[in-house]
């Protein structure tokens, strides 16, 4: 059922009654996204998780966010920006925080109808916004230190499946963070602006046209990393089955529009490591920690999911190297 929300939004908005029962849409696994259509035009809205919300650094980031999504907006890089009311983007009504976006009848693609000119176009574009703001400043990240062993013990309780196969993996899951902490000692000192997560459920596609969605994680970051793991998600990494044409003709269109290549790629691939937050944030949420009820099951849903490409990537590790074209 359409949360009441939408029905103030209209009317506190002047958007007009809905033409039609505002309906969900998929692919975000944070906050929620409905359609609403309505006489003055179509819409969609993100209500933005209450609990992301409580973090003490969400509204900076979301305010960074939001200034870069303007910088890429003046640039003519192809996005679908969040709508202004009262001179601001993020609204709140009744304590729900929202965005509202125009409509786009587009589609994301599935990781089997991505081709080559995809490849090309994203590489293209991720070059683009990486050219905006470069900076030569040392990339720094607080140490990974995940106590694992916390999750494997409370989730042997509350769903064995899932604690099952983090200890199976528990030396893996160490390794990685170890390896991770290691190389970010050691990547080059330049920062850029990145979406940072651009992957296939962030771009919206009508025939060749396409826009960049899901702005609000927009800041500063190591280009080389989000090179590495766009490269790799859409070339199928997602689905724990790389398509090395694909990821190689990623690598070459970025360069090709003037990206820079890192010059040592196992660096960079170790320090990619956010699967393993992603792994613990999905952890918390099987267990009813800092989420609603509701996400539980997909907590755990995510959980399993991502400690598959953990596995995955780790095991990749000489294949991806051997397909990384020299700076």
């Amino acid at each position: 059922m359409c949360p009441a929300i939408l029905e103030k939004i209209c009317l506190q908005y002047g958007l007009g009654n809905p033409v039609c029962e505002p309906f969900a849409l998929k692919g975000g696994f944070l906050h929620k996204m409905y359609a609403l259509f309505t006489p003055t035009g179509k819409y969609a809205v993100k209500l933005l998780n209450p609990h992301i919300m409580q973090r003490k650094t969400a509204m900076e980031n979301y305010r960074t966010a939001e200034r870069l999504e303007m910088l890429l907006e003046e640039n003519k890089v192809p996005i679908i920006p969040a709508l202004v009311f009262a001179n601001g983007k993020m609204q709140q009504l009744e304590g729900q925080f929202f965005y509202l976006y125009p409509w786009y009848d587009g589609k994301a693609l599935s990781i089997g109808d991505i081709r080559e000119f995809h490849c090309r176009k994203i590489g293209r574009l991720l070059a683009q916004i990486h050219g905006l703001d470069r900076r030569s400043k040392a990339y720094i990240r607080s140490p990974l230190s995940i106590d694992w062993d916390f999750y494997i013990e409370r989730l042997a309780v509350a769903n064995p499946q899932l604690g099952r196969l983090l200890q199976k993996n528990r030396s893996l899951l160490y390794e990685l963070a170890q390896n991770g902490n290691l190389a970010v000692s050691q990547m080059p000192p330049v920062l850029s602006v990145c979406h940072n997560d651009m992957d296939a459920k962030n771009v919206l596609w009508e025939g060749k046209d396409c826009r960049i969605i899901d702005l609000e994680c927009l800041d500063y970051n190591s280009p080389f990393l989000e090179l590495m793991e766009l490269a790799l998600c859409w070339s199928g990494c997602y689905d724990c089955r790389i398509d090395y044409e694909l990821f190689r003709c990623f690598l070459h269109a970025y360069a090709e529009a003037g990206g820079t290549l890192p010059a040592d790629w196992e660096t960079v691939y170790w320090c990619n490591n956010s699967r393993l937050e992603w792994l613990e944030y999905n952890c918390k949420r099987s267990l009813g920690i800092e989420c609603a009820a509701g996400e539980v099951s997909l907590g755990i849903s995510e959980a399993i999911h991502t400690m598959a490409q953990i596995v995955y990537y780790r095991n990749a590790f000489h294949s991806v190297i051997k397909n990384c074209p020299q700076a």
